[in-house]
């Protein structure tokens, strides 16, 4: 059994599914508010010596691995995907409509038709009917949405609007340039980030997000600006050069066991017989 080809095989699936990380990571790197997405690979005998206690069967632990082909066990594969949710950068456009997060760990809350969501894109605008909604037309939820509902709602003779660090929106008084307070953002803090679970559109779904409290005094809001995507170009790239470059070992491994180690058994078999 040659267990070099399937090690080598195994290792190849690795880098493709991790070049596909890398691929969408790069495919975001203009996405206003994106979090860039890694891989940690590792092998099944690791993981089996940190889970082993934790098998039902006696035989999947120590004694049954002895029957085990440890070569093939030492084969390369993701074992965790996580998400890097530091900052990006903030970039300032002068739309009174963008907003972005200073802070770490805390977020938008948007209603979609699969329920609440989480963002941290604030490139919002206003419908046709003059409520706050995101680019993909979901509503922009007020911090009061769970005892009250409803959403943020514009006048048409709101012609200022101002919203400070904590999310309090401000509107001008009928006929007047002096402001007044309006609805106020929904700023939401996870207990727990390692919990998003990305669901498309700049979205991340959470579970108990029906739980979380608006987040008084975040100060983390900031009007005009917009937070860039925290993907690193420059080391995707590399990454992408370094994935490509161990496919074609694994490749030139398999073509080894496959061509030159066959034909040289055939070879001397033949010689012999």
């Amino acid at each position: 059994m040659q267990t070099g080809y399937y090690s080598a095989a195994a290792g190849m699936v690795t880098q493709f599914n991790r070049l596909d990380t890398i691929a969408n990571n790069l495919a975001n790197v203009n996405t206003v508010g994106f979090k860039e997405d890694s891989n940690i690979i590792g092998d099944f005998t690791r993981v089996l010596k940190e889970a082993r206690d934790e098998l039902p069967h006696e035989n999947n632990s120590k004694d049954g691995a002895q029957f085990l082909n440890r070569a093939m066990t030492r084969a390369p594969q993701i074992v965790e995907a996580y998400t890097n949710h530091s900052i990006g950068t903030m970039q300032s456009t002068g739309n009174p409509m963008d907003f972005a997060l200073s802070k770490e760990g805390v977020y938008f809350a948007v209603k979609t038709p699969n329920g609440i969501r989480l963002t941290r894109d604030g490139s919002f605008t206003m419908s046709d009917e003059g409520t706050l909604i995101t680019k993909q037309g979901y509503e922009v939820l007020p911090e009061d949405y769970h005892s009250a509902g409803g959403n943020i709602t514009f006048n048409t003779s709101d012609a200022i609007v101002e919203v400070d660090k904590n999310g309090q929106i401000m509107t001008n008084l009928p006929n007047s340039v002096k402001l007044g307070a309006s609805s106020k953002l929904f700023i939401a803090q996870p207990d727990n980030e390692k919990l998003l679970v990305k669901e498309g559109d700049n979205l991340f779904r959470y579970e108990g997000v029906e739980r979380i409290n608006n987040l008084e005094g975040s100060g983390a809001v900031q009007q005009g600006f917009l937070e860039k995507s925290n993907v690193n170009a420059v080391r995707m790239m590399t990454q992408m050069i370094e994935t490509n470059r161990l496919v074609g070992m694994y490749q030139k491994v398999m073509s080894s066991q496959m061509d030159d180690m066959n034909n040289d058994a055939i070879n001397k078999i033949a010689r012999k017989a």
